[in-house]
Protein backbone atom coordinates (compact mmCIF):
# COMPACT_ATOMS: atom_id res chain seq x y z
CA UNK A 1 0.00 0.00 0.00
CA UNK A 2 1.12 3.49 -1.27
CA UNK A 3 1.91 5.37 2.32
CA UNK A 4 -0.46 8.93 2.76
CA UNK A 5 1.30 12.03 4.13
CA UNK A 6 -0.99 14.27 5.88
CA UNK A 7 0.26 17.49 7.49
CA UNK A 8 -0.14 18.64 11.35
CA UNK A 9 0.05 22.70 11.07
CA UNK A 10 3.69 23.99 12.14
CA UNK A 11 3.80 25.88 15.52
CA UNK A 12 6.82 27.90 16.07
CA UNK A 13 9.74 25.78 17.14
CA UNK A 14 10.75 27.41 20.09
CA UNK A 15 10.79 24.31 22.30
CA UNK A 16 14.15 23.42 20.72
CA UNK A 17 15.56 26.78 22.70
CA UNK A 18 15.67 23.41 25.44
CA UNK A 19 19.30 22.70 25.32
CA UNK A 20 19.73 18.90 24.64
CA UNK A 21 22.04 18.73 27.48
CA UNK A 22 20.06 19.53 29.80
CA UNK A 23 18.20 16.59 30.01
CA UNK A 24 21.13 14.28 29.97
CA UNK A 25 23.01 16.15 32.76
CA UNK A 26 19.82 15.82 35.13
CA UNK A 27 19.39 12.07 34.34
CA UNK A 28 22.89 11.11 33.81
CA UNK A 29 24.67 13.34 36.59
CA UNK A 30 24.36 10.62 39.39
CA UNK A 31 25.73 7.86 36.96
CA UNK A 32 29.64 6.56 37.61
CA UNK A 33 31.31 3.97 36.86
CA UNK A 34 30.74 0.13 35.87
CA UNK A 35 32.51 -3.11 37.13
CA UNK A 36 31.83 -5.68 35.60
CA UNK A 37 28.94 -5.53 32.62
CA UNK A 38 29.84 -4.34 29.12
CA UNK A 39 30.00 -1.60 27.64
CA UNK A 40 31.06 0.18 30.16
CA UNK A 41 29.09 3.49 31.62
CA UNK A 42 32.34 5.04 31.66
CA UNK A 43 33.00 5.15 28.49
CA UNK A 44 29.87 6.75 28.01
CA UNK A 45 29.27 9.38 31.20
CA UNK A 46 31.69 12.22 30.45
CA UNK A 47 31.58 12.25 34.28
CA UNK A 48 32.21 8.81 35.27
CA UNK A 49 35.50 10.08 36.58
CA UNK A 50 34.42 12.86 38.54
CA UNK A 51 31.03 12.32 40.73
CA UNK A 52 29.82 10.33 43.18
CA UNK A 53 29.48 6.23 42.80
CA UNK A 54 26.78 4.20 41.77
CA UNK A 55 25.74 1.24 44.40
CA UNK A 56 27.31 -1.69 43.72
CA UNK A 57 24.55 -4.42 43.52
CA UNK A 58 23.39 -5.88 47.28
CA UNK A 59 24.04 -9.35 48.37
CA UNK A 60 20.76 -10.79 49.30
CA UNK A 61 19.02 -14.29 49.71
CA UNK A 62 16.62 -14.82 46.57
CA UNK A 63 13.05 -15.70 47.77
CA UNK A 64 11.57 -16.24 44.04
CA UNK A 65 13.91 -16.35 40.85
CA UNK A 66 13.40 -14.69 37.20
CA UNK A 67 14.08 -15.99 34.19
CA UNK A 68 14.23 -14.94 30.48
CA UNK A 69 11.56 -16.72 28.71
CA UNK A 70 12.82 -15.52 25.12
CA UNK A 71 15.14 -12.66 23.95
CA UNK A 72 14.85 -10.94 20.70
CA UNK A 73 17.11 -8.33 18.94
CA UNK A 74 15.84 -5.03 17.48
CA UNK A 75 18.60 -2.35 17.57
CA UNK A 76 20.42 0.23 19.68
CA UNK A 77 18.51 2.89 20.96
CA UNK A 78 20.75 5.81 20.21
CA UNK A 79 19.60 8.93 22.09
CA UNK A 80 15.72 7.64 22.45
CA UNK A 81 13.97 6.13 24.68
CA UNK A 82 11.66 2.97 23.27
CA UNK A 83 8.89 1.37 24.78
CA UNK A 84 7.53 -1.92 24.05
CA UNK A 85 4.21 -2.23 22.96
CA UNK A 86 2.16 -5.38 24.32
CA UNK A 87 -1.00 -6.67 22.91
CA UNK A 88 -1.98 -9.84 23.77
CA UNK A 89 0.83 -12.32 22.50
CA UNK A 90 2.71 -9.83 20.03
CA UNK A 91 4.89 -7.45 21.07
CA UNK A 92 5.99 -4.37 19.23
CA UNK A 93 9.50 -2.79 19.40
CA UNK A 94 11.50 -0.59 17.31
CA UNK A 95 14.71 0.49 17.30
CA UNK A 96 16.77 3.95 16.34
CA UNK A 97 17.93 2.58 12.90
CA UNK A 98 14.09 2.58 11.48
CA UNK A 99 14.06 -1.16 12.54
CA UNK A 100 10.60 -1.96 13.31
CA UNK A 101 9.27 -5.26 14.28
CA UNK A 102 6.40 -7.82 15.55
CA UNK A 103 7.58 -10.31 18.31
CA UNK A 104 5.78 -13.81 19.09
CA UNK A 105 7.20 -15.94 21.27
CA UNK A 106 10.30 -14.01 20.84
CA UNK A 107 10.21 -15.08 17.19
CA UNK A 108 9.68 -11.88 14.44
CA UNK A 109 6.11 -12.58 12.38
CA UNK A 110 7.87 -9.40 10.19
CA UNK A 111 10.32 -7.01 10.65
CA UNK A 112 10.80 -3.76 8.23
CA UNK A 113 12.98 -1.13 7.58
CA UNK A 114 10.99 2.01 8.41
CA UNK A 115 11.17 5.03 5.37
CA UNK A 116 12.25 7.83 7.75
CA UNK A 117 15.12 7.63 10.41
CA UNK A 118 16.32 7.61 12.62
CA UNK A 119 13.60 6.86 14.71
CA UNK A 120 12.94 9.33 18.22
CA UNK A 121 9.98 7.25 20.10
CA UNK A 122 7.80 4.38 20.24
CA UNK A 123 6.15 2.32 19.76
CA UNK A 124 2.45 2.93 20.19
CA UNK A 125 0.06 0.17 19.12
CA UNK A 126 -3.54 -1.41 19.98
CA UNK A 127 -2.73 -4.70 17.78
CA UNK A 128 -4.42 -2.92 14.77
CA UNK A 129 -2.17 -0.37 14.13
CA UNK A 130 1.63 0.27 15.01
CA UNK A 131 2.86 3.80 15.29
CA UNK A 132 6.54 5.60 15.59
CA UNK A 133 8.26 8.98 15.60
CA UNK A 134 10.89 10.01 13.81
CA UNK A 135 11.97 13.20 14.91
CA UNK A 136 9.13 15.40 13.44
CA UNK A 137 6.91 13.07 11.94
CA UNK A 138 4.43 10.33 12.45
CA UNK A 139 4.59 7.12 11.09
CA UNK A 140 1.62 4.28 10.90
CA UNK A 141 1.84 0.65 10.09
CA UNK A 142 -0.48 -2.00 9.43
CA UNK A 143 0.24 -3.95 12.99
CA UNK A 144 -0.84 -7.16 10.50
CA UNK A 145 2.45 -7.59 7.95
CA UNK A 146 3.66 -4.02 8.97
CA UNK A 147 2.94 -2.51 5.97
CA UNK A 148 3.38 1.48 5.64
CA UNK A 149 -0.02 3.00 6.09
CA UNK A 150 0.62 6.95 7.01
CA UNK A 151 2.71 9.61 7.22
CA UNK A 152 1.99 13.07 9.57
CA UNK A 153 4.15 15.82 10.43
CA UNK A 154 4.30 17.30 13.89
CA UNK A 155 5.25 20.66 14.75
CA UNK A 156 8.11 19.55 16.38
CA UNK A 157 10.54 17.03 17.52
CA UNK A 158 8.45 13.72 19.38
CA UNK A 159 10.73 11.64 21.93
CA UNK A 160 7.25 10.09 23.42
CA UNK A 161 5.90 7.04 22.09
CA UNK A 162 2.34 8.07 20.74
CA UNK A 163 -0.65 6.74 22.50
CA UNK A 164 -2.60 4.24 20.22
CA UNK A 165 -6.61 4.05 21.34
CA UNK A 166 -9.72 2.05 19.78
CA UNK A 167 -9.89 5.52 17.88
CA UNK A 168 -7.53 7.78 18.37
CA UNK A 169 -3.32 8.01 17.80
CA UNK A 170 -2.16 10.68 20.41
CA UNK A 171 1.31 12.85 20.42
CA UNK A 172 2.90 14.70 22.11
CA UNK A 173 5.65 16.72 20.85
CA UNK A 174 8.44 18.66 22.19
CA UNK A 175 6.52 22.14 21.97
CA UNK A 176 3.85 20.76 24.76
CA UNK A 177 1.46 20.23 21.64
CA UNK A 178 -0.85 17.38 22.28
CA UNK A 179 -2.37 16.23 18.79
CA UNK A 180 -4.84 13.31 17.87
CA UNK A 181 -5.21 11.50 15.03
CA UNK A 182 -7.98 9.17 13.56
CA UNK A 183 -6.49 5.73 12.57
CA UNK A 184 -6.38 6.99 8.82
CA UNK A 185 -3.72 10.22 10.06
CA UNK A 186 -6.58 12.90 9.94
CA UNK A 187 -6.44 15.13 12.52
CA UNK A 188 -9.25 15.04 15.12
CA UNK A 189 -8.39 17.76 17.66
CA UNK A 190 -5.22 19.47 19.29
CA UNK A 191 -4.57 21.27 22.44
CA UNK A 192 -1.77 23.67 22.75
CA UNK A 193 0.10 24.84 25.87
CA UNK A 194 2.28 27.45 26.51
CA UNK A 195 6.03 26.66 26.03
CA UNK A 196 8.05 28.31 29.02
CA UNK A 197 11.77 28.96 28.44
CA UNK A 198 13.18 25.64 30.31
CA UNK A 199 12.31 22.65 30.53
CA UNK A 200 12.92 18.88 30.72
CA UNK A 201 13.04 17.06 27.44
CA UNK A 202 9.91 14.25 28.22
CA UNK A 203 10.36 10.86 26.27
CA UNK A 204 6.94 9.79 28.76
CA UNK A 205 4.13 7.63 27.59
CA UNK A 206 0.77 9.55 28.13
CA UNK A 207 -1.73 7.18 29.56
CA UNK A 208 -5.51 6.45 28.68
CA UNK A 209 -8.16 6.58 31.45
CA UNK A 210 -11.73 5.90 30.70
CA UNK A 211 -12.65 9.16 28.58
CA UNK A 212 -9.38 11.00 29.55
CA UNK A 213 -6.08 11.50 27.94
CA UNK A 214 -3.46 12.12 30.95
CA UNK A 215 -0.83 14.10 30.36
CA UNK A 216 2.07 15.75 32.09
CA UNK A 217 3.54 19.14 31.66
CA UNK A 218 6.41 21.53 32.57
CA UNK A 219 5.34 23.56 35.88
CA UNK A 220 4.08 20.56 37.56
CA UNK A 221 0.94 20.36 35.81
CA UNK A 222 -1.01 17.09 34.93
CA UNK A 223 -3.98 17.40 32.18
CA UNK A 224 -6.90 15.30 31.62
CA UNK A 225 -7.72 15.98 28.09
CA UNK A 226 -11.36 14.63 26.68
CA UNK A 227 -10.65 11.81 24.20
CA UNK A 228 -13.49 13.19 22.15
CA UNK A 229 -12.22 16.73 21.31
CA UNK A 230 -8.77 17.51 23.30
CA UNK A 231 -10.86 19.86 26.06
CA UNK A 232 -9.13 20.17 29.11
CA UNK A 233 -11.83 18.25 31.66
CA UNK A 234 -9.31 19.13 34.57
CA UNK A 235 -6.20 20.50 35.68
CA UNK A 236 -4.22 18.82 38.35
CA UNK A 237 -1.05 20.85 40.52
CA UNK A 238 1.44 18.09 40.97
CA UNK A 239 3.83 20.54 41.76
CA UNK A 240 4.65 24.04 42.52
CA UNK A 241 7.59 25.90 40.66
CA UNK A 242 10.10 27.19 43.59
CA UNK A 243 13.72 28.67 43.28
CA UNK A 244 15.55 31.93 42.52
CA UNK A 245 16.70 30.71 39.03
CA UNK A 246 15.03 29.14 36.01
CA UNK A 247 16.85 26.49 36.91
CA UNK A 248 15.77 25.97 40.30
CA UNK A 249 12.14 26.48 39.45
CA UNK A 250 11.88 23.57 36.73
CA UNK A 251 9.31 21.74 38.58
CA UNK A 252 8.33 19.28 35.02
CA UNK A 253 6.19 16.06 34.69
CA UNK A 254 8.21 13.94 32.95
CA UNK A 255 7.23 10.81 33.89
CA UNK A 256 4.12 8.41 33.02
CA UNK A 257 1.07 9.50 35.21
CA UNK A 258 -0.73 6.32 36.58
CA UNK A 259 -4.49 5.01 37.73
CA UNK A 260 -5.98 2.25 39.62
CA UNK A 261 -9.90 3.03 39.71
CA UNK A 262 -10.86 6.92 40.40
CA UNK A 263 -7.36 7.55 41.40
CA UNK A 264 -4.96 8.68 39.32
CA UNK A 265 -0.81 10.39 40.23
CA UNK A 266 1.58 11.74 39.11
CA UNK A 267 5.19 13.03 40.43
CA UNK A 268 7.51 15.93 39.17
CA UNK A 269 10.79 16.59 39.13
CA UNK A 270 12.12 19.05 41.78
CA UNK A 271 8.82 18.55 43.02
CA UNK A 272 6.02 16.09 44.66
CA UNK A 273 4.22 13.39 44.32
CA UNK A 274 0.06 14.09 44.13
CA UNK A 275 -2.64 11.91 43.77
CA UNK A 276 -6.32 12.68 42.45
CA UNK A 277 -9.36 12.26 42.67
CA UNK A 278 -11.03 11.60 39.23
CA UNK A 279 -14.61 11.09 40.45
CA UNK A 280 -14.07 14.62 42.45
CA UNK A 281 -13.12 16.41 39.02
CA UNK A 282 -9.53 15.88 39.48
CA UNK A 283 -9.76 16.96 43.25
CA UNK A 284 -5.98 16.78 44.59
CA UNK A 285 -6.34 13.66 47.44
CA UNK A 286 -2.99 14.74 48.95
CA UNK A 287 1.17 14.91 47.80
CA UNK A 288 4.53 14.14 48.99
CA UNK A 289 7.80 15.80 48.43
CA UNK A 290 9.74 13.55 46.15
CA UNK A 291 11.43 14.55 43.17
CA UNK A 292 11.48 11.79 40.12
CA UNK A 293 12.17 11.56 36.61
CA UNK A 294 11.32 7.84 36.81
CA UNK A 295 8.06 7.99 37.58
CA UNK A 296 5.57 5.52 39.76
CA UNK A 297 3.12 3.03 39.43
CA UNK A 298 -0.17 2.29 41.45
CA UNK A 299 -2.12 -0.33 42.86
CA UNK A 300 -4.89 -0.89 44.84
CA UNK A 301 -3.31 -0.29 47.99
CA UNK A 302 0.11 1.33 47.31
CA UNK A 303 1.74 4.54 44.99
CA UNK A 304 5.86 3.16 43.96
CA UNK A 305 7.60 5.82 42.88
CA UNK A 306 11.40 5.87 42.17
CA UNK A 307 12.70 9.30 43.36
CA UNK A 308 16.08 10.84 41.55
CA UNK A 309 18.63 9.06 43.77
CA UNK A 310 17.05 5.53 42.79
CA UNK A 311 15.21 4.60 46.16
CA UNK A 312 12.12 2.77 45.59
CA UNK A 313 9.28 4.49 48.05
CA UNK A 314 6.22 2.52 48.66
CA UNK A 315 3.30 4.97 49.79
CA UNK A 316 -0.23 4.54 51.20
CA UNK A 317 -2.87 4.89 47.97
CA UNK A 318 -4.82 6.71 50.57
CA UNK A 319 -2.95 9.37 52.53
CA UNK A 320 0.80 9.33 51.21
CA UNK A 321 2.09 8.17 53.89
CA UNK A 322 5.35 5.93 54.08
CA UNK A 323 4.86 2.08 53.89
CA UNK A 324 8.49 1.28 52.87
CA UNK A 325 12.10 2.88 51.51
CA UNK A 326 14.53 0.60 48.99
CA UNK A 327 17.60 2.72 49.08
CA UNK A 328 19.86 0.09 48.37
CA UNK A 329 20.06 0.70 44.24
CA UNK A 330 21.90 4.43 45.23
CA UNK A 331 22.57 6.54 41.92
CA UNK A 332 21.89 3.04 39.33
CA UNK A 333 19.72 4.92 38.06
CA UNK A 334 16.28 2.91 38.25
CA UNK A 335 13.12 2.59 36.47
CA UNK A 336 9.82 2.94 37.50
CA UNK A 337 8.39 -0.04 39.37
CA UNK A 338 6.04 -2.13 37.93
CA UNK A 339 3.93 -4.25 39.81
CA UNK A 340 4.23 -7.82 38.82
CA UNK A 341 1.22 -10.24 40.20
CA UNK A 342 0.61 -9.30 43.43
CA UNK A 343 3.48 -9.96 45.48
CA UNK A 344 6.65 -7.99 43.42
CA UNK A 345 7.36 -4.79 42.05
CA UNK A 346 10.30 -5.37 38.92
CA UNK A 347 12.72 -2.38 37.81
CA UNK A 348 15.55 -2.20 35.64
CA UNK A 349 18.87 0.00 36.34
CA UNK A 350 21.57 1.28 34.24
CA UNK A 351 23.36 -1.37 34.32
CA UNK A 352 21.16 -3.63 32.70
CA UNK A 353 20.14 -5.30 35.90
CA UNK A 354 16.09 -6.06 36.35
CA UNK A 355 15.41 -6.56 40.23
CA UNK A 356 12.02 -8.15 41.69
CA UNK A 357 11.26 -6.80 44.66
CA UNK A 358 8.76 -7.49 47.47
CA UNK A 359 5.93 -5.24 47.81
CA UNK A 360 5.00 -6.39 51.36
CA UNK A 361 8.53 -4.28 52.61
CA UNK A 362 10.61 -3.54 49.74
CA UNK A 363 13.10 -6.18 50.40
CA UNK A 364 14.81 -7.89 47.68
CA UNK A 365 13.32 -11.20 45.75
CA UNK A 366 15.43 -11.90 42.72
CA UNK A 367 17.71 -10.17 40.40
CA UNK A 368 18.71 -10.87 36.68
CA UNK A 369 21.44 -9.12 34.73
CA UNK A 370 20.53 -8.80 30.48
CA UNK A 371 23.04 -7.23 28.09
CA UNK A 372 24.85 -4.86 30.63
CA UNK A 373 23.24 -1.86 28.80
CA UNK A 374 20.79 0.48 30.58
CA UNK A 375 17.13 -0.07 30.72
CA UNK A 376 16.07 3.70 30.23
CA UNK A 377 12.07 2.44 29.84
CA UNK A 378 10.18 1.01 32.43
CA UNK A 379 9.01 -2.82 32.32
CA UNK A 380 5.94 -3.77 30.26
CA UNK A 381 3.33 -5.93 31.51
CA UNK A 382 2.78 -9.02 29.27
CA UNK A 383 0.10 -11.50 30.93
CA UNK A 384 1.74 -13.50 33.43
CA UNK A 385 4.83 -11.95 32.41
CA UNK A 386 7.17 -8.53 31.62
CA UNK A 387 8.95 -7.11 28.99
CA UNK A 388 12.31 -4.98 28.98
CA UNK A 389 14.27 -3.16 26.41
CA UNK A 390 17.79 -2.23 26.95
CA UNK A 391 19.56 0.62 24.90
CA UNK A 392 22.12 -1.90 23.71
CA UNK A 393 18.53 -3.12 21.61
CA UNK A 394 17.96 -6.63 23.22
CA UNK A 395 13.91 -7.59 24.31
CA UNK A 396 13.33 -9.84 26.81
CA UNK A 397 10.17 -11.60 28.22
CA UNK A 398 10.72 -12.55 31.87
CA UNK A 399 8.73 -14.41 33.99
CA UNK A 400 8.95 -14.83 37.64
CA UNK A 401 9.16 -18.29 39.50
Amino acid sequence: MSAMRNEIPHASRTARRVLPWLAVAVLLGGCSSVTSLTPSWDSLNPFASAGPKMAELPAFSPTASLRAVWGYSIGKSGGAVFYPAVAGDSVFVAAADGSIARLENGVALWRIQAERKPLSAGVGSNGDLVVVAADDAILAFSAQDGAPLWQARTSSEVLAPPLVTEDLVVIKSGDNRVVALDHAGKQKWLYQRATPTLFLRNTAPMAAVDRFVLVGFPGGKLMALSMENGAPVWEGTVALPKGATELDRMADVVSPPAAVGAIGCAVAFQGRVTCFDFSQGGATLWSREISSVAGLSVDQRHVYVTDDLSAVHALSVDAGSSVWKQDKLLRRRVTAPLPVGVLYLAAGDARGVVHLISRADGEFAARLETDGTPIDSMPQPMRHMMVVQTRGGHVYALEVE
